[in-house]
């Protein structure tokens, strides 16, 4: 290894390091107003427990801007989720957003379908991939009806997915998207097609985007629909009310791959 080389390892390791230590102090100066806006069941402690394990999971996180980083991990505590964890509930997303790395945050399946749970009204919301061996017919109309029976060999290639739900007094839904529709989707809405999850994961990322048409048409709650909402948003600032902060919708990619360095929303 040449000088160059080594001098070029040694400033990206002290950028590194400056970064998070920027991150850690501008959250440490942050304390009090973040007690403030933290759920009784969530503690300053254990947020800061979870500030340190996304920082520790994606140290990209550390680059972005403190404003939208926190703000991101506000959101996912008012929402009660844990970001970047093996649950699967919820990602914080590093981007460049012309020039400027900023973070996103972005929901994931299994987070839906907590939220939906936890509003109460759902008696049963699932997600499911479908098989070309498997048994699956639907039909619409005046009485919709959805069967699926999985093969339990050899279940062949995945060829549609579908996401339903049951409401407590009765009432049902379900979408179906075949394979091709939501590739169709995933080029037109997501920004990171190319790379990131829709390539390492289009299973989790196809149910997502299933279960998000469905819940449309869901008879919830305005709480539930101002949940949701927070999907896909950067937060530029905080307040007592994470709801409350202006937030710009970025792209419909649960991660991003910044191995090349994209430009996010220059694309």
């Amino acid at each position: 290894m040449n000088n160059g080389i080594i001098q070029s390892a040694q400033q990206q390791s002290v950028q590194k390091t400056d970064g998070k230590r920027t991150m850690q102090s501008f959250i440490k100066s942050m304390e009090g107003q973040i007690a403030k806006a933290l759920p009784s069941v969530l503690t300053p402690e254990r947020f800061t427990r979870m500030v340190l394990t996304a920082l520790s999971v994606n140290p990209k996180l550390g680059s972005c801007t403190p404003q939208s980083f926190l703000g991101a991990m506000m959101t996912a505590a008012q929402l009660g989720v844990e970001p970047n964890t093996a649950l699967g509930q919820a990602y914080l997303i590093p981007f460049r957003n012309k020039g400027v790395m900023e973070c996103q945050f972005q929901l994931g399946y299994k987070g839906l379908i907590d939220l939906a749970y936890r509003s109460g009204e759902v008696s049963l919301i699932q997600a499911h991939v479908v098989y070309e061996n498997d048994e699956f017919t639907y039909e619409l109309g005046l009485d919709p009806k959805l069967k699926h029976v999985p093969a339990k060999t050899n279940r062949g290639k995945a060829i549609c997915y579908y996401a339903m739900f049951k409401t407590k007094d009765g009432g049902y839904g379900f979408e179906v998207m075949s394979a091709e529709d939501v590739t169709a989707h995933a080029k037109k809405y997501s920004k990171s097609y190319s790379s990131g999850p829709w390539q390492t994961n289009f299973d989790e990322m196809a149910k997502k985007t299933v279960l998000k048409r469905v819940l449309k048409y869901a008879p919830l709650k305005s709480d539930f629909a101002r949940e949701i909402a927070q999907d896909e948003t950067v937060k530029t600032e905080i307040s007592s009310d994470m709801y409350e902060v202006p937030s710009e919708p970025v792209f419909e990619a649960e991660y991003t791959d910044l191995s090349d360095e994209q430009e996010g929303a220059d694309a």
